[in-house]
């Protein structure tokens, strides 16, 4: 791919939000998750941990786990009951519509040592694997949308997933064939937010 095409194709990745109900075929999960493993990670540990989820059954499950705690939160800060089930009720919906779920978990006991930098090193890792799935689907033609919901619930989280102990939920990605039109990204300009130290 020439250079030009290949920094348009990184470019125009976007967050979608709303999905068609089309299948994904497992085959092109795994295409994508296997992608996704060859981020480079601290120590070369790749910590990184994938929950796939397509059955109906399991996403009340998920749901509750995260909207619970998501209300008791938003009591807490005083937020209105209607603007509480409003942001429920559209959680729910996305949680639903979504074909693919893809909970993006951390083995917390694969580090070096366990000290507070490379407990960091590990979550670093495990979130650049969050980044090349998301690029993974992009090249499938598919959308997805990176959600941070279990970073507030990760006992849920873990808890209605029955997942290993050591595995962390870190963040949520549904995937899908987008049906949404994304607006245009507003970006800080680059001379703002870089400084170059030039001999």
């Amino acid at each position: 791919m020439p250079t030009d095409s290949a920094h348009d194709f990184l470019r125009s990745r976007r967050s979608i939000r709303r999905f068609k109900p089309d299948p994904i075929p497992d085959s092109v999960i795994e295409r994508i998750l296997t992608t996704a493993t060859y981020t480079p990670s601290a120590h070369n540990r790749q910590p990184w941990r994938f929950v796939v989820i397509k059955s109906a059954d399991v996403r009340p499950q998920l749901a509750k786990a995260l909207i619970d705690k998501m209300r008791l939160d938003m009591q807490a800060e005083g937020a209105l009951e209607t603007e509480i089930e409003k942001r429920v009720a559209s959680s729910i919906r996305r949680i639903d519509e979504a074909p693919v779920i893809i909970i993006l978990c951390r083995d917390v006991t694969d580090v070096r040592i366990n000290t507070p930098e490379e407990n960091i090193m590990n979550i670093q890792s495990t979130a650049l694997a969050g980044l090349q799935l998301l690029l993974a689907a992009h090249a499938e033609g598919l959308g997805g949308n990176w959600i941070c919901w279990p970073l507030y619930a990760q006992e849920a989280t873990r808890s209605a997933l029955d997942l290993p102990e050591t595995w962390e939920p870190q963040a949520i990605f549904l995937i899908g064939y987008s049906a949404d039109t994304p607006k245009e990204k507003q970006l800080k300009p680059l001379s703002s937010i870089t400084l170059y130290l030039n001999s």
